[in-house]
């Protein structure tokens, strides 16, 4: 029992900071917490079943992140949406994201190809509603951000999408269908297999423009 408990310790603090961090950061690009809406971390700390440490660390990488502000003696809250905000992310996304899709064609493995491939199935079989496309549409960026292997460009990456995700959310009721605009990913995703670096440049490049296109649209 101690050596079990030993290994918990060890590994617990990371694994929880992230599980916060996760939990709580899909709550806020989702809108399931509001802009301007305070955040409870004392509620969190119990729904989430996680000590106060690891949704504290989550709620300053999220302050850093812009997802969050924190108000001397009034409280911490989801930060505000900033609509016009969205040229000028679309503006870094479409470099940023061009540059880590060439890099994942260049830098997968073979796990990163036989994960591709499971994305692409998933693509193949996509019908599903809005929120369920929103949804894989970020775990495909993901992937790709996992697979430029640079942490520094991961970060930034993230950032701006969880930006752009909640410009999408907050618009989603507005936005004609998604389905052929993820499914675009497939051609992403097939060029990283065969590593295709300028293609998937390409690709990425131009999807990022296109969905900001539709939201401006929609605005």
């Amino acid at each position: 029992m101690q050596e079990q408990t030993g290994v918990q310790t060890a590994a617990s603090p990371s694994l929880l900071s992230e599980r916060a961090y996760a939990a709580l950061r899909d709550r806020l690009v989702t809108l399931e917490i509001p802009p301007g809406a305070p955040i409870d971390e004392d509620a969190l700390t119990r729904e989430l079943g996680v000590g106060r440490t690891p949704v504290r660390e989550a709620v300053r990488r999220l302050v850093l992140e812009g997802l969050v502000v924190v108000y001397p003696r009034r409280g911490t809250f989801a930060s505000a949406i900033n609509i016009t905000s969205l040229s000028d992310i679309t503006d870094v996304r479409t470099v940023l994201e061009a540059h880590a899709a060439a890099r994942a064609a260049s830098l997968a493995d073979p796990a990163d190809v036989d994960e591709a491939r499971a994305l692409v199935a998933e693509l193949e079989a996509l019908d599903v509603g809005q929120e369920q496309m929103i949804e894989l549409d970020a775990r495909i960026h993901r992937f790709v951000y996992r697979c430029c292997r640079n942490p520094y460009l991961t970060q930034d990456l993230d950032r701006y999408l969880n930006m752009s995700l909640r410009i999408w959310h907050l618009t989603s009721d507005r936005l004609p269908p998604l389905a052929d605009r993820v499914r675009e990913h497939r051609d992403l995703l097939e060029a990283i297999c065969r590593g295709d670096a300028d293609a998937a440049r390409r690709i990425a490049g131009e999807h990022v423009n296109a969905f900001a296109a539709e939201m401006r649209a929609a605005l």
